[in-house]
């Protein structure tokens, strides 16, 4: 392998992804510009045909797939390596929902690689921003079987037997594959999760797509996905400035709160992953012992795994921090 630069902290290209339900608040918050409803900003991915892009430093315009390809564990972590090759296992992600988006449901492992040859979709969420009367669709509103599920379908009821969730600015939730979930209007939210674009749609809303057509729903597809025991998916976590705060983990990735109000020197040495950060308030530089990158509220950077340290100088910033357990 030729290297051809030192690793550093990385920024990609956001991919900015029209929705008939997203708005403009990615543009006006987080600096997103492109035209049209945008939904999503996907922020790393190594989704196939969705491959995020350098945009900072000596390997400005590579592709994260051409990074995993030279340098490897270097990038990644040895273990992280050794379990997925050359295949990034996180997508990060900003959404913003200006309408309700489809009720739906995803596969776990197993089913997601019978079925796909696709990892499943354990996903993480967190509140950045909610307008008054926001929630969250998660899950059952009374007890639940298979039964009564397809006789509510039937009778085109699903949406009385759905759990609707309040909400606020800083809640999280960790999905397992399974849970029925929707992310209600006036949401802006972070998403982590891992590297897969498998969705089954139970419901739509009856609303067409940007093209003026009816999405496909799944509900033959869905069925054997659904687990139908109560949702356990809010995260309890407390705060504290200054220091990484456990929002919660799964097999997949662990998220931590960062709020800083001074510069601060990060060890990540005991973490054997890369590590990202999602700006979610103010500015900070991360530095290095030969690189400095600033990041701003709704960008997101990649630490390289072999990165023993980063030092943040800021005076007011807030993070997801997001690595592999």
């Amino acid at each position: 392998m030729i290297t051809i630069s030192p690793l550093y902290p990385i920024k990609f290209e956001p991919i900015l992804k029209q929705k008939v339900w997203g708005g403009d608040k990615l543009n006006k918050l987080f600096n997103k510009i492109a035209k049209g409803n945008i939904g999503e900003s996907w922020e790393i991915s190594g989704v196939e045909e969705n491959v995020s892009k350098i945009n900072n430093g000596p390997l400005k315009g590579k592709t994260l797939n051409w990074l995993l390809e030279n340098y490897k564990e270097k990038l990644v972590g040895e273990k992280v390596y050794r379990d997925f090759g050359n295949k990034f296992p996180l997508l990060f992600k900003f959404i913003d929902a200006r309408e309700d988006l489809s009720v739906q449901v995803h596969p776990d492992d197993i089913l997601a690689k019978k079925r796909h040859n696709s990892f499943g979709k354990t996903e993480m969420w967190y509140i950045l921003d909610v307008e008054k009367d926001g929630r969250l669709i998660l899950g059952f509103s009374e007890e639940m079987n298979q039964q009564k599920y397809l006789k509510a379908l039937s009778e085109n009821r699903v949406t009385e037997i759905l759990n609707s969730e309040p909400i606020k600015k800083g809640d999280a939730f960790i999905l397992n594959p399974g849970t029925v979930h929707a992310i209600g209007a006036g949401i802006l939210l972070a998403e982590i999760q891992q590297t897969s674009d498998i969705t089954y749609r139970i419901y739509d809303w009856d609303r067409p797509d940007i093209n003026g057509q009816m999405r496909q729903l799944h509900n033959d597809l869905a069925l054997e996905a659904i687990d139908f025991s109560p949702s356990k998916a809010k995260m309890n976590y407390s705060e504290e400035e200054n220091t990484p705060v456990a929002i919660g983990t799964t097999n997949f990735f662990t998220a931590n709160k960062l709020i800083l109000s001074k510069n601060l020197i990060r060890n990540l040495e005991e973490i054997s992953s890369f590590t990202v950060y999602m700006c979610m308030e103010g500015t900070a530089v991360i530095e290095t012992d030969d690189f400095s990158e600033e990041i701003k509220k709704g960008e997101t950077v990649l630490i390289p795994a072999q990165l023993p340290e980063i030092k943040f100088s800021t005076n007011s910033a807030s993070f997801l921090e997001v690595y592999i357990p």
